[in-house]
C-alpha cells in the first residue's frame, strides 16, 4: 500500500508551468523530497529534456545521464529521488501501457493532464506489489488546479 503523497505548492507549480509551455508536447522532470510513517512529500520538481526522438506529442524519454545526474542532485542535496513527473496532452491523467512499460518500483509517476495548454487534472501512479499494473496514489493537495 502506497502512502498518500503531498506536493508542495511551488513543485505543482513548476510541473504546471512547464507541462503548459511544452504543450502539445509532453514534458517531464524528477521529483524530489522524503516519505515519513504517514506520507510521501515532494518538494522539489526539476524540469528535464524530454530526450525522446521524433513525435514528442505522446511519449516522452528521459535519457540515462539525465538519471545519473537526479541521482547524485539527490545525494547532494540530501534528498531523496522520488519519482518523475510527465505531461498527457489532450489526454487524462492516467498511466499508459506505455508508461507501464517504462516504471521503476517505489517511484512516484506524477502526470498532469493539459487539456488546450491549460492543466486540467493531476494524478499520481505507483507499481503494485508485483510490478504488473499502476495503483493510484492520493494527492493531499496544497494547491489549486
Amino acid at each position: 500500500m502506497s502512502l498518500p503523497i503531498q506536493i508542495s505548492p511551488q513543485a505543482y507549480d513548476v510541473m504546471r508551468q512547464h507541462a503548459e509551455e511544452h504543450f502539445p508536447d509532453e514534458c517531464c522532470g524528477f521529483l524530489y523530497g522524503h516519505d515519513n510513517d504517514v506520507s510521501r512529500n515532494i518538494m522539489q520538481a526539476v524540469p528535464v529534456l524530454n530526450a525522446k526522438e521524433g513525435d514528442k506529442r505522446r511519449r516522452f524519454e528521459i535519457s540515462p545521464q539525465d538519471y545519473m545526474k537526479a541521482e547524485r542532485y539527490a545525494l547532494q542535496q540530501q534528498t531523496t529521488l522520488l519519482g518523475v513527473y510527465h505531461s498527457h496532452p489532450q489526454h487524462p491523467a492516467i498511466a499508459s501501457e506505455h508508461d507501464l512499460k517504462q516504471a521503476m518500483p517505489y517511484f512516484s509517476y506524477v502526470i498532469l493532464s493539459v487539456m488546450d495548454g491549460k492543466t486540467a487534472d493531476i494524478k499520481s501512479w505507483q507499481l503494485n506489489e508485483a510490478n504488473t499494473a499502476f495503483a493510484e496514489e492520493t494527492i493531499t493537495a496544497n494547491f489549486k488546479l
